[in-house]
């Protein structure tokens, strides 16, 4: 058996099928742990979504931003734009099972033995491990059952510090922008929300993984910024996201072998 830790799809459903030719997969035996944002930007949001689904107790997932903004606009509260290529989704039959399905993910994945962990952007410098488990499980909880006060306030770059955070919404928001959106940090460790580049361009922003520096006692998998190519100087925390709906590479993870396969991604 073995467990693959895959980037962010974003609607590219066929070379996630080339990647799992090309690391022999056994549906049987193997798990996949996605590193969220299933659908955006690609052209088979809906494949990539019944694909996964598809998968029940084999495959993991936590949700990305994409993600929360495809429920935030099933629900009405946010319109979805021409680029986010979500047409056929919306369209489809199955959307009200697809979306109830994605409400169930986790913001943050962790394996039993506390070893490995999977979140989509990051953890916030403000956080021990333990209190990034809490706020994430009161979100996902939230969007579980009752997923519209959740989204309606979930658009928004405040509060910058988990200290600043004093109502339960401004905590929602905090967490979902660490764990969806978050790149840079301040040097105090605020978060800085609108700066996406790569960190050799930076003179004052830090990358978040840069604070979990020697604090971080398991292997954390991340995506989101495709900017970073797959590369975290950090030696234990993995970045994924190697632009695939960019026309880069859709890469997996086998974290028993620690080796790294990728496959070109989408073809522009």
């Amino acid at each position: 058996m073995a467990t693959y830790v895959i980037g962010d799809l974003q609607g590219c459903y066929t070379p996630l099928q080339r990647l799992l030719q090309r690391i022999d997969y056994n549906p049987q035996q193997d798990m996949l742990w996605f590193c969220g944002d299933l659908v955006a930007r690609g052209p088979e949001s809906l494949a990539c979504l019944q694909f996964v689904k598809s998968l029940g107790d084999r495959a993991i997932t936590v949700l990305g931003n994409h993600d929360l903004h495809l429920i935030a606009c099933y629900y009405g509260i946010s319109s979805a734009k021409p680029q986010d290529n979500l047409q056929t989704l919306f369209a489809s039959p199955q959307l009200d099972e697809l979306i109830h399905w994605l409400r169930q993910q986790p913001l943050l994945h962790t394996s039993e033995d506390m070893r490995y962990i999977m979140v989509h952007a990051g953890l916030a410098p403000d956080w021990s491990v333990p209190q990034a488990m809490q706020m994430t499980a009161e979100v996902q909880q939230q969007l579980r059952t009752d997923p519209l006060p959740l989204l309606h306030i979930m658009y928004g770059n405040t509060p910058e510090r988990f200290t600043d955070a004093l109502s339960v919404q401004q905590r929602w928001r905090y967490t979902i922008n660490s764990c969806t959106r978050m790149r840079f940090c301040r040097p105090d460790g605020a978060l800085e929300l609108k700066e996406k580049g790569h960190p050799r361009n930076q003179t004052v922003l830090v990358p978040w993984f840069e604070f979990w520096r020697n604090r971080l006692q398991a292997e954390l998998f991340f995506g989101h910024w495709a900017a970073l190519n797959g590369y975290s100087p950090v030696a234990n925390i993995h970045a994924l996201d190697t632009g695939c709906v960019w026309g880069n590479a859709l890469t997996a993870y086998c974290i028993e072998t620690q080796q790294r396969y990728s496959v070109a991604g989408l073809t522009r």
